[in-house]
């Protein structure tokens, strides 16, 4: 019985951890390393690759997520919205989750060593960078920016993986994801307005107010679709491509009516269903374009 009950304690703690570092929102950088993978292999990767790409994103993104509710609990206490993190980590234990940081920070070496020597080479930069996001707040109004370089990381390594070559495209797409990324933030970010000003944090909604912030948002937006047009000049790919484009397009005006200066109360949709089918669409689009002309 006591076996039982420890086998099932563990459960519940990793479930918790899951919970805390919101795993489920690795559906916004995953489908790019997905779709930077086969466009890198012009097709259908191999498995191998594909699956250690996968594992490292896994893996990369976890340790940064459980690294920053570590080191923001004095934050996130503070927060309403936030509050709840402190409760889980209470629960999961604090020497549970840094282990879990630790052997996730590992096991991304690993899975990135395995790849390549240029994929091992660069990931203690890649962990620099999604480790070092967790301090921005506290001396720049960039963090937002930040962030995207983090989830822009992901289309980078995954072409690395593929080919072991630094090549122009997949810092095109990169791009498109930075500014995606650091425009839903943004937006993400206006609700915490009030507590970043309490507790002297940096956030542009901080810096220029919601209604600006949500006028950058949006430029930021443009600019993201701009550049994904811009990656068919660096690839194969044709029309079924630039048609998903357009939709994200669409995607992100819907995004953008959701929210108002007045009423952020649907940011929740804009943030999580809306963004987690235009990255979706993306890779699918991706996928059919390629191989319908493989």
């Amino acid at each position: 019985m006591n076996i039982i009950q420890s086998e099932q304690s563990i459960l519940a703690r990793f479930v918790s951890i899951l919970k805390l570092i919101k795993f489920s929102h690795t559906i916004f950088s995953l489908p790019f390393a997905v779709m930077s993978a086969f466009v890198a292999a012009d097709g259908m990767p191999d498995i191998r690759q594909l699956l250690l790409i996968l594992c490292a994103l896994v893996m990369a993104r976890s340790c940064a997520m459980s690294f920053n509710r570590l080191v923001d609990a004095r934050y996130d206490i503070h927060n309403p919205r936030t509050n709840y993190r402190i409760q889980l980590q209470s629960f999961i234990g604090k020497s549970n989750l840094w282990f879990f940081t630790i052997s996730c920070t590992l096991l991304f070496v690993v899975f990135a060593g395995m790849l390549n020597r240029l994929c091992l080479l660069i990931s203690p930069l890649a962990l620099l960078i999604i480790f070092g996001y967790s301090y921005t707040k506290r001396f720049t109004n960039l963090s937002h920016l930040v962030l995207g370089l983090s989830l822009a990381l992901s289309p980078i390594g995954a072409w690395i993986g593929i080919t072991g070559k630094i090549e122009i495209a997949p810092f095109i797409l990169a791009l498109a994801v930075l500014l995606w990324t650091a425009g839903f933030d943004i937006i993400y970010a206006c609700q915490d307005l009030q507590h970043d000003i309490n507790t002297g944090l940096y956030s542009i909604p901080r810096k220029m107010g919601i209604k600006n912030s949500l006028i950058l948002s949006s430029v930021l937006h443009f600019f993201m679709v701009i550049v994904l047009f811009l990656f068919m000049c660096f690839t194969k790919l044709t029309f079924v491509y630039f048609g998903g484009v357009c939709f994200v397009g669409i995607m992100l005006i819907y995004e953008h009516s959701l929210i108002k200066p007045h009423d952020l109360s649907k940011i929740s949709l804009a943030f999580f269903t809306v963004n987690g089918i235009i990255s979706m669409i993306l890779m699918i689009v991706t996928l059919v374009d390629l191989f319908i002309f493989y």
